[in-house]
């Protein structure tokens, strides 16, 4: 009996060490929010928070660069998308891997779609694309879908 909890006991240690060796990085979060201007405007917030050292890219990034962030939004009759979406004035650096200055953000970044509204109230649903990196690692390019109601 005590050298079957011995045993369960090394088998639950071993799992547990690997469960923290196999952690998988997710340094950015995203919140998705709206807010009407008046009856047939709104605007959608799409927000970064980026873990101490982590960046992502802005979406005004020159080919050879990194992947820059990216939105896609599903076509609905409910509303129209009023120009791209805008973003913050990016931090610039020179980075040698890609032999290039590159636009980025750190901490956070909220990035905003103007919509054109059909109806009162709507969903919009999408994606954004981004890259994360830190000072020693990309990671490979993330998708996050969103669905944000607008009242």
């Amino acid at each position: 009996m005590i050298m079957r909890k011995v045993v369960l006991a090394a088998v639950i240690l071993c799992f547990a060490a690997t469960g923290a060796f196999a952690q998988i990085l997710e340094p950015v979060s995203w919140q998705f929010g709206a807010k009407k201007i008046n009856d047939t405007e709104a605007v959608v917030f799409m927000k970064a928070t980026m873990d101490q050292g982590w960046h992502i890219y802005s979406q005004h990034v020159d080919e050879g660069g990194p992947i820059k962030t990216s939105f896609t939004f599903n076509p609905s009759a409910d509303y129209s998308l009023v120009g791209k979406p805008a973003e913050p004035k990016p931090k610039t650096k020179y980075e040698d891997v890609f032999a290039m200055n590159v636009g980025y953000f750190d901490k956070e970044v909220v990035f905003q779609q103007k919509i054109k509204l059909k109806k009162g109230t709507t969903t919009v649903k999408g994606a954004v694309e981004f890259m994360a990196c830190d000072a020693s690692q990309c990671l490979p390019p993330d998708e996050v879908e969103f669905t944000i109601a607008v009242k």
